[in-house]
């Protein structure tokens, strides 16, 4: 009965991240697409010089419609969305066993880090050949520096010119640097997830039973988005060199 149990919320665990990974792509790619032009568009030669954030949306929209905006979200879609699967799956299950199976309610750090630490470096072997597709799919458009011959016509192009031209490895450039990131960035956002939801949940507990599950819903969000706000520290500063 136990291991029934467990099998059925490690499921969850895994749909849930999967679902959370997809909702991501959806809202997040756009801004996605503008900070890798700008980091790499105005540090190129021969590109156009983008003056900030909404002057580079605007010659996407522009130049490429909605569409430029979401240029590389297919290998997004594929790669975060298994990633966050993987990454809420394998975190939730290696803490419940480093906490052996307890759950008192309180966060407990040294179950938190290694567990998400453990997450992360898994996961940056999956994120690592979609982030680098996405990244090169998201350089290319009328503003693109790229000539002609460089260019890409959609991810699974992008992916087998990299292995032919750079071999298996090429898809793996950068690996060292995701690997230390993903790592790190775990370990950041849900040890800042767990405590603020912990102590969001502390003066709520005594809600009624009809407005749990609203409640929690809420808490789950906040939480996440304190989380998401410390981690992208760590994601736009070791990011710039992957």
């Amino acid at each position: 009965m136990g291991e029934s149990s467990g099998f059925h919320s490690g499921y969850k665990e895994y749909v849930a991240g999967m679902l959370a990974g997809v909702s991501m792509v959806i809202v997040g790619h756009p801004f996605d697409t503008v900070k890798v032009k700008l980091q790499k568009h105005n540090t190129e030669a021969n590109g156009i010089k983008y003056k900030n954030g909404l002057h580079c949306t605007k010659r996407i929209l522009k130049t490429e419609g909605v569409k430029g905006l979401y240029r590389g979200a297919t290998s997004s879609f594929v790669g975060v969305a298994f990633e966050s699967s993987l990454a809420f799956g394998i975190y939730s299950q290696t803490k419940q066993w480093l906490q052996g199976g307890i759950q008192n309610g309180k966060p407990q750090p040294l179950a938190i880090v290694p567990s998400a630490a453990f997450a992360g470096g898994v996961i940056s072997f999956v994120l690592c050949p979609s982030e680098l597709v996405k990244c090169r799919m998201q350089v290319q458009g009328t503003d693109s520096f790229l000539q002609s011959p460089s260019r890409y016509s959609g991810p699974i192009d992008c992916a087998l010119k990299t292995v032919k031209s750079e071999g298996l490895t090429g898809m793996f450039r950068g690996g060292g640097a995701t690997f230390l990131r993903e790592s790190i960035a775990n370990a950041v956002f849900f040890s800042t997830y767990e405590y603020v939801r912990y102590y969001m949940h502390k003066p709520l507990g005594d809600a009624s039973s009809d407005l749990a599950n609203v409640i929690d819903v809420g808490v789950g969000i906040v939480s996440g988005g304190f989380g998401g706000i410390a981690v992208s520290f760590i994601y736009l500063h070791l990011s710039k060199d992957d």
